[in-house]
C-alpha cells in the first residue's frame, strides 16, 4: 500500500498546478484583451494593476518597519518607482509596450529553462534561492532574441519589398535591440530580486493572496516595473 501522505502531497501539487494554470490563462487573456482594445481600456487595466501592486508594496513596507519616518520615505520611493513605470506604459506607443512585456516574458521563460537545465551557482541564495547565473544568462539570451525579432518584424511590416533592403534596414537596429534586450533582462531580474528581498524582510512568501496559485499582483509585475522605467526613458515618453 502506498503512503497516504505521499498521495496527499502529490494530489496537492497537482491541484496547485491546476490552479496556477487556470490563473495564468485568465491573466494572459485579460492582458491580451486590454492590449487589443487599447485606449481607455488599456489605461484602466494599467491603473488597476498599478494600484494593486502599490497596495501590496505598502503592505510589505508596513510589515518590515514600525518607524514612521522609514515608512514614509519607503512609500514615497515606491510611488516614484511604481508610478514612473505606470506612466511610462500608459504614455508609450503600443510598439514599446509589447516590446517591454515581451522582454519580461522571454526573460522569465528562458531563465527558467536555463536554470533548470544547467543549474550551477546561485546569484543570491539568501534572497532568492532559485535564481542562478545560468538562469540570468538564459534570460538575457531570451530577451535579446525577442527584442531583435520584434524590431525585425517591425521593419518587415514597414513596406520593404526587397530582401536586401530589409536586411540593410534591420541589421543594425536588430543588433542594437538585442543588446538592449539583454540589459532589460538584467533589469527584470533585479526587480525580481528587489521584491524577493522585501518579502524576506517582511517574513512573507507572497505579496498577497489575490491571484490563486500565484500570490499577489506585485509578485507578477516585479520584473516589469524596472523594465517599464527603462523603456520609458529610452522612448522619451516619461
Amino acid at each position: 500500500m502506498r503512503d497516504a501522505s505521499v498521495d496527499g502531497d502529490g494530489l496537492k501539487k497537482k491541484s496547485d498546478l491546476g490552479v496556477r494554470a487556470v490563473s495564468a490563462v485568465i491573466m494572459l487573456a485579460v492582458t491580451i484583451t486590454a492590449l487589443w482594445l487599447g485606449g481607455v481600456w488599456l489605461d484602466i487595466f494599467f491603473a488597476l494593476v498599478t494600484f494593486a501592486a502599490f497596495a501590496e508594496f505598502v503592505r510589505l513596507i508596513l510589515r518590515i518597519t514600525d518607524s514612521p519616518l522609514k515608512r514614509v520615505i519607503s512609500i514615497v520611493l515606491g510611488v516614484v518607482y511604481i508610478g514612473f513605470a505606470a506612466i511610462s506604459l500608459v504614455q508609450a506607443d503600443s510598439y514599446y509596450v509589447i516590446a517591454a512585456l515581451g522582454a519580461v516574458v522571454f526573460t522569465d521563460t528562458f531563465a527558467y529553462f536555463f536554470g533548470r537545465t544547467i543549474g550551477g551557482p546561485k546569484i543570491a541564495p539568501r534572497i532568492s534561492p532559485s535564481k542562478t547565473w545560468a538562469g540570468l544568462f538564459g534570460g538575457m539570451v531570451g530577451a535579446a532574441l525577442w527584442l531583435g525579432l520584434w524590431v525585425s518584424t517591425f521593419h518587415y511590416t514597414s513596406g520593404y519589398t526587397e530582401w536586401a533592403d530589409f536586411l540593410e534596414a534591420t541589421s543594425q537596429d536588430s543588433m542594437g535591440a538585442a543588446v538592449i534586450g539583454a540589459i532589460l533582462a538584467i533589469a527584470a531580474q533585479s526587480g525580481d530580486f528587489f521584491e524577493s528581498w522585501l518579502k524576506r524582510k517582511a517574513g512573507v512568501k507572497d505579496s498577497s493572496n489575490l491571484i490563486p496559485g500565484h500570490g499577489g499582483v506585485f509578485d507578477r509585475v516585479d520584473g516589469i516595473i524596472p523594465v517599464a522605467c527603462i523603456v520609458g526613458l529610452l522612448s522619451g515618453v516619461a
